[in-house]
């Protein structure tokens, strides 16, 4: 018996039985206990070296528990195997239809099983995928020690721990001058994006919705032979969900299969969106251009995609239940093996990699290689803002994306009986007589069932959690003022639970309002199934609890006997255009970028862009299997850089189709140098702070180069360009870094670094200087991308603590011409923090190029 509980450890050890640690008491019953303590004839000696072998193997057991990992291999993929470029700078990928390269594809998926086959144990792990296209490398589902087996493996040059991904979640085309700008010079919304395929890395999409739907009176007139996808069927997705519009479509589950147990009502297999959030960006890029947007029978206007006419490519990689890092990197794999244009990443790792630097993470390797290949790149910079050094997008060879307001919002109210207007949020209808009649005001806690068995807490008490806590007869018809506390605090309470009570007990309305004790809260609009309104500010409702108790009697018990206070909720679904705007969203990540886990500064901006991220409409999934509040509708307003990144994508394929031949760094560069700084004030750009209605001054690390400005993007006079060879250069130019990690990254020795052997020497639009000390030139080399020659002006605003100078100051540059600028920067004064300062470029062709200088002088 004892030699049976040993053996079955280490079975479950290596991976023969697959049982979680919460069942090993199952396992091991009281009658195999019993039937050890029976034998009294071992030595008191044999009996401790068999307890302690028990408990060394038994933890071994709850600790070897299986892991996603991914794996880099030596060698070249497939994308880089035979293939070359094409004058646009994409790859032609022969291997599509290349018999060489089909059996290169099958050399390296044999070569990964047979490296598993040989070094690991057999059943001690499950193969998820065999990557090949854009990278060599495979995931694998298996313990930490087979893990290790790995690392030490011949052509094994990584090995990383999947760190699970996330999601990161209309007027917009008006305010960004879409169609007075870029959509009339590419022949109006009907032309807009025609002839680029978008591929999004998402929750997937809803096939039937208005916003991917085929128009057969306005055909597609452009041919996309580039692009070669699939339309992969299942759950709620039959083969006629790709219709045109939907190109291609496909689902990767193979990591969340390994990691968790699918819930089969939510966790389709198929490219199906159960969430929402993937149908949310793509309508916001691609989307069609005039769909209704209309949510509990009220009509908010209509919603547009920045490039209505672009083609929609869908990659499926996370889950309602769980987003593994193996499925999206799977995704990209695909996406650029197809041959889309522009690359979607609202979804991916929500943390640095522990154990190697950003920019060598398996996650941005695989980015670094499909730039290589062709496709620009944009991410979403992250949701941890305003805290300094949380972005997640770190590297150079994707556009990181913050997030902003609009001038548009939603203001709703509270009318007091005393005439007094209190404002709050709200999507909601007024009470019955919009404003005309008042109904009485009661205060959550005097209507509780005096005799109720309920347990007197928050979520009850005054939070209008549960219905069962109320005495129906004092809320009925009244309008019911709730109140946030601990349950919200913590996250266990949520709106929905009040619109629930209220429509349960009959509420005419509710005002769920902030409590001094928990200070002021953050309230986005949301649609109400009631008539509602959420008071986020302590003052505000100070006023209204000021004016109920003056307008109530109380009898000796403290019970209310009299309720005089009324109210009535105004409309809350009319927007208003007067804001200040753009506003950087508190939510938003902020740079500096950083090198590691310890956030040690490196010589990137990020983010790169701002574009509009707060409370935007876009299409919806009506199973809504993460907000049930918004279950069953087909729009949403959200906020998040989710909903920054698909503007620039849908703006990047405005460009590419205007400039057919420019590669994503061309885009980039000039999405950077022709944004704007400044707000609809001519004001300089704020940022929220961590505080209701607190604001700061912007710098770089909140927006990075400014709101995006796609009218001037289309034609931006100069461009900066890098590609993969100058990539690996500035990786090999880092500071103590081991150039072998850069080799066992990517598979490209540190035979050459930048001409100036500096980081900050890279050819970014933009140059960031994490340590300066004493001086440093680098050097930017711009090419004039129009069709004539011109003269630009050049000028600097130097960082505090340094002065700048150029040379020259003045040029000439031919079309197609290249001109290179030096730009010395020498230390004044150590101040101590970033500063930050700019280089305008002035041409005699009214094009305006500006580079941002984020300097931290040492």
């Amino acid at each position: 018996m004892r030699l049976g509980i040993i053996t079955l450890c280490f079975c479950m050890l290596y991976g023969t039985l697959s049982y979680p640690p919460s069942l090993l008491p199952e396992l091991i019953s009281p009658k195999m206990i019993m039937a050890a303590k029976v034998n009294t004839q071992a030595s008191s000696g044999y009996r401790a070296l068999l307890i302690v072998l028990a408990f060394v193997v038994v933890s071994a057991c709850y600790a070897e528990e299986r892991s996603v990992y991914l794996v880099l291999m030596e060698g070249e993929a497939v994308a880089f195997h035979g293939s070359h470029l094409s004058h646009g700078g994409r790859k032609i990928f022969v291997w599509m239809v290349s018999e060489v390269s089909r059996a290169h594809a099958k050399h390296l998926v044999d070569s990964h099983d047979q490296l598993l086959q040989s070094n690991l144990e057999t059943g001690s792990y499950n193969k998820l995928y065999s990557f090949k296209h854009i990278v060599n490398g495979f995931s694998v589902h298996t313990t930490p020690s087979q893990a290790n087996k790995l690392k030490d493996a011949p052509g094994v040059k990584l090995v990383e721990k999947d760190r699970g991904a996330k999601l990161m979640t209309t007027y917009t085309p008006q305010f960004l001058g879409l169609p007075q700008g870029v959509w009339a010079t590419e022949g109006g919304d009907k032309d807009a994006g025609e002839g680029i395929v978008i591929g999004f890395v998402d929750t997937g999409i809803t096939p039937k919705h208005p916003s991917f739907a085929y128009d057969l009176l306005n055909p597609f007139k452009s041919n996309i032979s580039h692009f070669s996808g699939a339309c992969e069927t299942g759950t709620r997705f039959p083969s006629s969900s790709c219709n045109g519009k939907i190109v291609s479509a496909r689902y990767f589950s193979a990591g969340a299969q390994a990691i968790a147990t699918l819930n089969t009502s939510v966790d389709f297999l198929s490219p199906f969106d159960a969430v929402g959030h993937g149908s949310h960006v793509a309508s916001i890029a691609a989307g069609n251009t005039g769909v209704p947007v209309v949510v509990d029978g009220f009509y908010y206007g209509q919603a547009s995609g920045m490039a209505p006419r672009a083609r929609i490519a869908v990659y499926k990689a996370v889950y309602p239940t769980v987003g593994t890092i193996t499925d999206v990197v799977a995704a990209i794999d695909q996406a650029t093996m197809d041959g889309v244009d522009v690359l979607t990443l609202s979804v991916g790792p929500d943390e640095p990699p522990e154990d190697t630097i950003t920019f060598l993470s398996v996650f941005d390797v695989f980015l670094l290689f499909a730039r290589r290949a062709g496709v620009f790149i944009a991410q979403a910079a992250g949701n941890h803002g305003p805290d300094v050094s949380t972005v997640v997008s770190y590297s150079a060879w994707a556009v990181g994306v913050a997030a902003c307001s609009t001038d548009r919002s939603y203001p709703g109210s509270l009318l007091l009986g005393n005439g007094q207007k209190v404002g709050g949020v709200g999507l909601s209808g007024p009470t019955f007589g919009a404003g005309l009649f008042l109904y009485k005001l009661v205060l959550a806690k005097d209507a509780v069932r005096v005799s109720g068995t309920f347990p007197r807490t928050p979520p009850y008490v005054e939070e209008c959690q549960f219905p069962e806590a109320f005495d129906p007869i004092l809320v009925r018809g009244r309008i019911v003022i709730c109140v946030f506390s601990s349950g919200f605090y913590n996250g266990t309470s949520n709106i929905d639970a009040v619109i629930n009570t209220a429509r349960t007990l009959g509420f005419m309305g509710f005002a769920f309002v902030a409590n001094p004790v928990y200070g002021d809260f953050i309230a986005e609009p949301i649609p109400f199934a009631v008539s509602g309104i959420m008071i986020p500010k302590v003052a505000d409702a100070q006023i209204i609890s000021q004016y109920y108790e003056q307008n109530i009697r109380r009898d000796k018990r403290g019970l209310v006997s009299q309720y005089c206070a009324k109210a009535a909720i105004g409309e809350g679904r009319v927007a208003s255009f007067v804001g200040q705007a753009p506003i950087v969203s508190r939510f938003s990540s902020r740079g500096p970028d950083f090198v590691d886990i310890n956030r040690k500064p490196a010589d990137v901006l990020k983010p790169d862009i701002l574009a509009p991220g707060h409370q935007i409409w876009a299409a919806w999934s009506p199973l809504s299997a993460l907000d049930p509040i918004l279950t069953g509708y087909h729009f949403a307003l959200l906020s998040g850089t989710s909903m920054a990144t698909p503007h620039i994508v849908g703006i990047a394929a405005l460009i590419k189709q205007y400039n057919p031949s420019w590669t994503p760094s061309m885009i980039a560069s000039a999405i950077s140098t022709t944004a704007t700084k400044y707000d609809n004030r001519g004001e300089l750009i704020l940022a929220e702070g961590s505080y209701l209605d607190s604001y700061n001054p912007s710098t770089y690390f909140d927006f990075g180069a400014g709101l995006v400005y796609p009218a001037r993007a289309i034609d931006p006079g100069l461009v900066l360009s890098s590609e993969f060879e100058d990539y690996i250069s500035f990786l090999c130019s880092l500071p103590g870094i081991d150039w072998s990690a850069i080799k066992a990254a990517t598979g490209e020795w540190c035979n050459r670094t930048l001409s100036y052997p500096v980081p900050a020497n890279l050819n970014l639009p933009s140059v960031t200087i994490s340590a300066l000390r004493n001086s440093l030139t680098v050097k930017r080399s711009l090419k004039n991308v129009g069709s004539r020659s011109e003269t630009y002006s050049c000028s600097v605003l130097s960082p505090n603590g340094t002065i700048v100078n150029l040379s020259p100051t003045r040029f000439r540059v031919a079309p197609q011409g290249i001109q290179v600028i030096e730009i010395q920067f020498r230390v004044v004064q150590a101040v101590g923090e970033f500063s930050f300062g700019e280089i305008v470029l002035t041409g005699s062709l009214t094009h305006i190029v500006r580079l941002p200088l984020s300097v931290l002088p040492v």
